[in-house]
């Protein structure tokens, strides 16, 4: 059976409020028109919903199990006008990130939480990346949105801007590592000692030093310093949240701070959904459709 939105409402706000005139005015519809839809919707259930012998309609045992199928219905139904509003503006289904370790942890939260309550049905997919391979993501128009540290350069088919939050660096090593027990380190005394160092899939400009291991990702690179195989340069953020058993050393020209920007395609316009999250991240409301793609860094 098809139940009148009309009546459905009237119902709901007469339960709450308690009084059939009072739905009315908060509808903005006569009282008989309120009383109406109600007796049509109890004719349509099959018996009364309300106890009308008060002064007050109160809800009977069956309008108390009506009301809530009718508030699901109701609230499906609003789901569907905001789906519906999405849709006609084009907003994207899903919106790919990828970003350094060095931001994850500040976007891991309230800007979350903003973007779950105003975009519910588009997908978000996160994934970590760093430098080089955060470009490429985003050429390929695998990614739409990525986070990473300042490069020196950006290719013409990459638009970028600065982000106000920066990253702070510092040097870690296991508790138990030899270097854990010196004092006042100076770079070169890191050389004769495995260095644990990000290099992307795609071709970057990073080597290290000596002995080396490398890995894509700074949660990796955490994870071999955990275990001591050398030393790394790591988020300070990162290490707090998730580096328990290393130490900081002292190491000259540190802790150090990295600007950090966020880049989507020149070629390509972002959906209103990745717009508005670009926007969030800078703090700022502009509009990003006439960005021209940045050729240098800031």
């Amino acid at each position: 059976m098809r139940y009148s939105p009309e009546a459905l409402l009237a119902f709901v706000e007469a339960a709450s409020l308690g009084s059939f005139s009072a739905a009315a005015r908060k509808l903005r519809k006569s009282q008989s028109t309120i009383s109406i839809a109600i007796a049509n919707f109890e004719a349509d259930i099959g018996c009364p919903l309300f106890d009308r012998s008060g002064r007050h309609p109160t809800l009977n045992q069956a309008g108390r199990q009506v009301l809530s199928h009718v508030e699901a219905i109701l609230d499906a139904s609003a789901q569907l006008d905001a789906l519906a509003v999405r849709l006609a503006e084009n907003v994207e289904a899903l919106v790919s990130v990828v970003m350094s370790d060095s931001y994850s942890v500040t976007f891991q939260g309230a800007l979350m939480a903003r973007f779950a309550e105003r975009y519910p049905h588009t997908e978000l997919r996160c994934g970590p990346s760093e430098d080089a391979d955060v470009i490429e993501l985003i050429q390929q128009g695998l990614a739409q949105v990525g986070i990473l540290a300042a490069q020196p350069g950006y290719p013409a088919d990459v638009a970028v801007a600065r982000l106000p939050e920066q990253a702070e660096f510092g040097v870690y090593v296991a508790s138990d590592h030899p270097l854990a027990n010196r004092a006042a380190l100076q770079m070169r005394h890191l050389e004769s000692t495995r260095q644990l160092y990000i290099k992307t899939y795609a071709p970057s400009p990073h080597q290290g030093r000596g002995q080396a291991w490398s890995a894509p990702d700074y949660l990796t690179l955490l994870e071999f310093a955990v275990r001591g195989f050398g030393w790394a340069e790591l988020p300070r953020a990162l290490v707090a949240r998730f580096g328990e058993g290393l130490m900081e050393l002292q190491v000259a020209g540190y802790p150090r701070r990295v600007a950090m920007d966020v880049v989507w395609s020149g070629r390509q316009a972002l959906g209103p959904a990745g717009q508005w999250l670009v926007r969030q991240m800078l703090g700022q409301q502009a509009d990003l459709a006439g960005t021209q793609p940045a050729r240098t860094g800031h």
